[in-house]
């Protein structure tokens, strides 16, 4: 391959050199197919902790480890060229100090390739967002619905509204000044979204926050229509997976149990013809 062929990857400065420019396109990848698929268009890629939930049948993000995060993010990195791939931090695994932080973003860093991890919380996660881009790790941060903490919020509620806002406000410049490259707004008001991205200097990411931010995410199972009993209101379908895969399925099953399939095209003769 020639110089002037080499795909370039994004780098968080990159991303963070977007603001106010180009919207940022992000969606979840788990896999290395989906990975390759998300990498044509995308500028960022994010191994979500989302993983438990849609991969793994699990009732929240809590019970995702370590291990799966760097299983999911070395299959992802195998499928990207392109884009920055950011490593969610699971739960337990930074809360308790910016050291035991930095002990597992290093880790997620080396073992998988990824270009940045992306952990929850605002003016609290500040000092550790800090810590880490210190010591060479780019951090993304995330606020407003922060899954994670999905039980203190009682559920998954829209944060932000009337006197909230200040609080998200808060937390939006802290990340900012800590060194965050970038923050994932989720689930506010639009006019919060707005802003926020107004008054801070890093890229917003919107998930439910408003076409005004300067990117936008999404979970790539919500929004290829993998879920039919799953629709979070800001969630646009793009495609109907589920239903496609169902279709096929059940045109397989019915081939089989008429044998039909395997047809003459998909058999092996006695002897190979000459």
């Amino acid at each position: 391959m020639s110089a002037t062929n080499v795909i370039k990857s994004l780098t968080a400065s990159d991303i963070r050199g977007m603001k106010g420019d180009t919207p940022i396109v992000c969606l979840t990848a788990y896999t290395t197919p989906v990975a390759e698929i998300a990498d044509t268009a995308c500028d960022l890629i994010l191994v979500g902790d989302s993983v438990g939930m849609v991969l793994h049948g699990l009732p929240s993000t809590l019970g995702v480890t370590m291990d799966m995060m760097v299983m999911h993010a070395k299959a992802v990195a195998r499928g990207t060229k392109r884009a920055l791939i950011v490593v969610d931090m699971p739960f337990g695994s930074y809360e308790q100090s910016p050291e035991q932080a930095f002990e597992n973003a290093s880790r997620l860093m080396v073992e998988t390739g990824c270009g940045a991890v992306k952990l929850e919380g605002g003016v609290d996660m500040a000092p550790t967002i800090a810590f880490l881009v210190k010591r060479g790790i780019p951090v993304m941060a995330h606020i407003g619905l922060t899954p994670q903490a999905v039980n203190t919020f009682g559920g998954y509620k829209v944060q932000g509204r009337g006197d909230d806002g200040d609080r998200l406000m808060a937390d939006a410049r802290a990340v900012d000044e800590a060194g965050a490259f970038s923050v994932v707004i989720e689930k506010v008001p639009a006019s919060l979204g707005d802003k926020i991205t107004a008054e801070i200097s890093i890229p917003t990411v919107g998930i439910g926050a408003g076409a005004g931010c300067d990117g936008q995410v999404l979970v790539v199972d919500d929004m290829m229509g993998m879920f039919t009993n799953f629709k979070p209101k800001f969630v646009k379908r793009y495609a109907t997976v589920r239903a496609e895969g169902e279709r096929a399925v059940a045109e397989y099953a019915e081939e089989v149990r008429a044998r039909t399939f395997p047809g003459p095209e998909h058999t092996f003769a006695d002897e190979v013809k000459k």
